[in-house]
């Protein structure tokens, strides 16, 4: 018995008959909503695109089953892990240590592979996985010839923290033995994520820019009630998942606060992973704000996206793709902890006119926020022009680039199937 599942394990791929193609999706998704809501966009773009095949997600994320997916995807979610506020990582609801849980998720998505038997992988940002959770499932796919595809955001981090993580968990030597394609979700242009690691060249003929991802308005679910403020021209503040939004919430409500003469209302999004007793303070606070209303979580936060005038975001990955896909002119209040993504990502947008960024003093350590100071950019954002006026070219088109790059592996066993059906008709 244990013979058979070694060489199971071990063996490639055994000869089939023609299936229409199968595309797992890897997702660690230990802090926020940013690896789930990418993932989700990639999927269901290749599923326009190619409605025959199948997707599957492999995700950490606890909140996968509040967004919609396209026919043709469905996901498994995996045991969750958070990402604490000191970096350490710890399960989110198991009552496992952190090793026992790393191993549940390794065993799940090994599995995983091996029951749907993917003919293209794409693994999102850590090439080895979740502290190399991924690596027992990454041999198996290469033996098995599948085609394996790193997908990493425009901004990963500052080069010397990006090559601290990466030589000490594997991932370096997994660009080079590993990927068979390593798509950036940007522009050269603009941001290069792996410029600061080392050997370039041996993994440099990889690299594709394929642009940044576009976001589509999604179909409303009724029952579809929007507060108010909607309505009307509003400026739309979203901290994305809000685990860490607290700052930016707090600096625009003290701005209105502060400042009456504000014209345009503001929807404040708090995101799910916001703490209760955050959430309760504000709700608070904008209750006795007649230019403020709040909401919860908004899964569709595209659709209040496009009705918005304007945004005031932290500059996430994803917001700053919709951001550019609904054209909407935008303060940018980056974090910078625990990583530097979303501040060199909101400076390089800053210099190239598509965002304003506005900093926080209280998280670069230069004094205590200022109401008045954000009063003066949500009266300046009300007049920005949005970001199509940078004029510039390919800035939107990496979900169709993504599609067009893999369409030989998603069509190729199609068109053996139809030539085989083809022939047993003949």
């Amino acid at each position: 018995m244990s013979s058979n599942v070694i060489d199971l394990v071990g063996a490639e791929r055994a000869p089939r008959s023609p299936h229409a193609p199968r595309v797992l999706i890897y997702s660690h998704d230990t802090f926020g909503l940013g690896h789930i809501r990418r993932c989700r966009a990639i999927a269901n773009a290749l599923i326009a695109s190619f409605p025959h095949i199948s997707v599957i997600i492999v995700s950490g994320s606890s909140v996968i089953s509040s967004f919609q997916f396209g026919d043709g995807i469905d996901y498994v979610r995996i045991p969750g892990i958070e990402k604490q506020s000191d970096g350490r990582y710890e399960p989110h609801h198991l009552n496992l240590d952190l090793g026992d849980t790393l191993r549940l998720r390794t065993d799940l998505i090994k599995q995983t592979v091996l029951s749907f038997d993917p003919d293209v992988v794409i693994v999102d940002k850590e090439p080895v996985g979740l502290r190399g959770e991924l690596k027992p499932s990454l041999d198996i796919l290469r033996r098995r010839g599948a085609r394996i595809v790193l997908g990493v955001r425009d901004v990963l981090d500052d080069p010397a923290t990006l090559l601290e993580e990466w030589r000490h968990s594997g991932a370096l030597e997994a660009l080079d033995t590993i990927y068979d394609d390593i798509f950036v979700y940007g522009l050269e242009g603009i941001y290069q994520p792996l410029i600061g690691l080392p050997e370039q060249q041996r993994f440099a003929d990889k690299i594709r820019y394929v642009g940044y991802l576009k976001r589509a308005v999604p179909s409303p679910m009724p029952p579809n009630r929007y507060p108010r403020i909607t309505k009307q021209p509003f400026v739309l503040v979203t901290p994305g998942g809000g685990g860490d939004g607290a700052g930016v919430i707090d600096w625009v409500i003290s701005a209105y606060e502060a400042d009456p003469t504000i014209a345009l209302p503001a929807l404040i999004v708090f995101g799910p992973f916001m703490s209760r007793e955050k959430r309760k303070d504000f709700a608070e606070r904008i209750a006795r704000n007649p230019k403020l209303e709040g909401l919860g979580f908004e899964p569709r936060l595209e659709l209040l996206m496009n009705r918005a005038h304007c945004v005031v975001a932290m500059g996430g990955y994803n917001t700053f793709c919709e951001i550019l896909s609904f054209d909407k002119p935008a303060l940018i209040v980056p974090r910078v902890k625990p990583r530097l993504e979303q501040a060199i990502r909101a400076q390089r947008a800053d210099e190239l006119s598509l965002v304003e960024m506005l900093c926080d003093p209280s998280q670069t350590g230069e004094g205590e926020r200022d109401p008045l100071v954000m009063a003066r950019a949500l009266h300046a954002l009300a007049k920005r022009p949005p970001p199509s006026q940078a004029f510039m070219p390919d800035l939107l088109e990496g979900l169709p680039a993504i599609s067009r790059a893999l369409s030989d592996d998603l069509s190729q066993t199609v068109r053996g199937r139809a030539l085989a059906q083809n022939a047993a008709t003949s």
